[in-house]
Parts: C-alpha cells; sequence; structure tokens
C-alpha cells in the first residue's frame, strides 16, 4: 500500500476512530518489535549461566557408572565441606536445599502453639514452615536487634533470620548478631538462613560460623543453589555447635542425598569456587554502580544490599505496575506484592549488560 492509499482509507472515519485505530497499529507493531526482543529474567535470585562443563561431566560419569546402585552415603561431601569451614563433620548435615533442613528444623524445635519470629519482608518459606509444625507467625517491624527483641514472648521458641534478607538484601552484620544472641532468652533458637552468603563484601564470608562456637541454639543453613548455581541439584547443609549433632542427625532427610548430587556438589567445590568467586565480585560491582545509577531517578532504593538483589520502589508507582512496563522492555522482574509489599520490585544483579538493559528500562518506565 502507498503513501496516499494508506491516507485514504482514513476519509471516512471520524476522527476519535482514526486516532484509535493509529493506536491499535502502533500497539501491534510494537508488540511485534518486543517478540524478537530475547527476555532479561532478573526476577530470581538464582545464577542464571550454566554450571561449568566439569561440574556436569562429574554429574554424568556417576550417572553412567552406577544410577542403578542405592546411593552411598555422603561421607566425603560432608568431609570437604567440614574442611573449608574448619569445622569437626559431625558439626554438618546435608540435605535436599537449605529448605527441607530449614522446615525440618522447624518441626524439631517447635510444639504446637509456639511462636516463630521473622522480620517482614522475608522469605516466603518462614511463615509456611511454622504453621506446619502447628505455630504461630510473629513479625518483627524491622531487621533491628531491638526490634526483634520487642517481638519476644513466653512463646517464642525460634528467631529465623534471612541473612541477607531476600527480597530487601539486608545484613545483620555479626556484631548484630552476636549482641542479639546474647540478649535472646535461652529457650529461643536462632535458624540464620544464609543462602545469599557468598554475595556479601562487608564482612568475611565465615564470620557468622564462629558464633556457634559460643552460641549452641544457633544453627547456620547454607545453599548451592544461588551463588553456586545449582539450584537443580537441591543441596544445601546445616552448621551447628558444640552438641548439636544430635539436633543435625534428626533434620537430615533419613536417605541422604543422591549420588548424583554429591557428584556435582563436590566437584563444583574442588574446581569451581573460583568461578563463585568471581559471581560474586560481578555482583558486588554491579551493585554498586547500579545503587550509584539509579539514584538519578525517582526511586527509592531500599536498605544497601549486600545479596545479589535490590528491593526497588517507584513514585507513585505500584510494584506490578513497574513490573509489567518494564516487561514492556523485555526486562523480567518480581513484583513485590507476593514477597510482602505490593510498592516494590525485587531485581536480580547479574552483569554489566544485564545492568545495561535494567537501566535503559527503567529510564523508559518511569
Amino acid at each position: 500500500m502507498g503513501l496516499l492509499d494508506h491516507y485514504k482509507q482514513f476519509e471516512e472515519m471520524d476522527p476519535k476512530d482514526v486516532s484509535a485505530r493509529l493506536k491499535s497499529e502502533a500497539d501491534e507493531r510494537r508488540r511485534k518489535a518486543l517478540a524478537t526482543v530475547e527476555k532479561l529474567d532478573l526476577s530470581a535470585t538464582t545464577w542464571p549461566e550454566y554450571p561449568p562443563s566439569s561440574v556436569v561431566g562429574a554429574i554424568t560419569y556417576m550417572a553412567q557408572r552406577g544410577l542403578h546402585n542405592y546411593m552411598e552415603p555422603a561421607g566425603e561431601l560432608r568431609a570437604e565441606i567440614a574442611h573449608r569451614h574448619d569445622l569437626p563433620a559431625e558439626r554438618i548435615v546435608l540435605g535436599d536445599g537449605a529448605s527441607q533442613l530449614l522446615v525440618s528444623a522447624t518441626q524439631a524445635l517447635m510444639e504446637p502453639g509456639d511462636e516463630l519470629i521473622t522480620p517482614w519482608p522475608s522469605y516466603q518459606l518462614y511463615p509456611v514452615m511454622a504453621r506446619e509444625a502447628g505455630g504461630e507467625v510473629v513479625t518483627a517491624a524491622s531487621h533491628s536487634v531491638e526490634a526483634i527483641l520487642a517481638a519476644v514472648t513466653k512463646k517464642t521458641r525460634i528467631v529465623a533470620l534471612c541473612n541477607p534478607n531476600d527480597p530487601s538484601g539486608e545484613l545483620i552484620g555479626v556484631e548484630q548478631l552476636s549482641a542479639l544472641l546474647r540478649a535472646l532468652p535461652d529457650r529461643v533458637a536462632v535458624v540464620l538462613d544464609e543462602a545469599l552468603r557468598d554475595f556479601v563484601t562487608a564482612e568475611p564470608l565465615d564470620a557468622t560460623i564462629g558464633l556457634c562456637e559460643l552460641h549452641p541454639r544457633l544453627l547456620i543453613f547454607r545453599s548451592f543453589s544461588k551463588a553456586w548455581g545449582l539450584a537443580g541439584l537441591r543441596c544445601g547443609y546445616a552448621i551447628g555447635g558444640p552438641g548439636s549433632e544430635a539436633l543435625l542427625s534428626a533434620i537430615g532427610p533419613p536417605l541422604g542425598i543422591g549420588e548424583l548430587t554429591q557428584a556435582g556438589v563436590l566437584e563444583a567445590l574442588r574446581h569451581a569456587s573460583g568461578v563463585v568467586e568471581a559471581r560474586a565480585a560481578t555482583v558486588a560491582e554491579q551493585r554498586t554502580r547500579l545503587r550509584s545509577e539509579l539514584a538519578s531517578l525517582p526511586l527509592e532504593l531500599g536498605p544497601p544490599s549486600e545479596a545479589n538483589l535490590l528491593w526497588l520502589a517507584a513514585e507513585g508507582i505500584d510494584g506490578g505496575e513497574l513490573a509489567a512496563r518494564l516487561a514492556q522492555s523485555g526486562v523480567i522482574v518480581r513484583a513485590g506484592g507476593t514477597l510482602g509489599d505490593p510498592q516494590r520490585i525485587r531485581v536480580a544483579i547479574q552483569d554489566s549488560a544485564a545492568s545495561d538493559r535494567l537501566l535503559r528500562a527503567l529510564g523508559l518506565a518511569l
């Protein structure tokens, strides 16, 4: 159709109808254009890249060698983790992801009617695991030691902390944790979920583990799903202090973890630690960059993040609408409504190219 013919088709139409049709055609062209744009998924906290080939190779070798056999105990993997943390192996238990161990620990520690305290917003599993144990959830007003202690009652049995926090990235430092542990009643256990710990730069990676020596009611949980990028293997572990051996043994899966998981995680620990450290360094660099460049936009950036995520709010736009606008540019983020704050979005931090796209998309959305 020539240019003249294009305009002739509107001669008999009402101007309002012409405007509506032109808008519809423009929307359709935009939809088709966006369909060709590769999506950038910043909605999840797991690392987006495939594992190193040596990890895949170790899993494949184990599958070919013994998939028809029952699995062997994970003694070698547990010993490797214990060596990395300079701990006795008996104070470490492996599980089908850190989540499985968190749920089992809650069921072992809580009685019906007991209370679990957690700052909110935080990891969505905590209210679920409290209810499954027959307990109740009490939310603290913030992640401060004062707010957590203010929520303690005679029924409190567990304080569950995601540290750094998902979705905000906020970190409770080791000094604050120590103060909290000293102030809590002896009956209260602290379950410290450190699934995102590999991304922390404010203090050493294992700074919190030393607290287990002084506070036997502290349990620390870590995961190979996030920075390690092995979410599909479902592997995590818990660490306890002296005297925790019986509890740790009770919360592990009765038949242990699968041999394919053991093979992949063991290979990653021995030969892919540098990959994880490089990912953490990239996240730290982009975290600093994004907070600096986002400061010029009409956004509320939330607390400083020590994780691979940002917790953002836009002036006059709720989280669902902002997520929808970003999706129009092919950038997928997590709206905060299901995470505890409908005004915010959670954005995963990846590499510099992802940051470039995010910044462009936010510039168009705001």
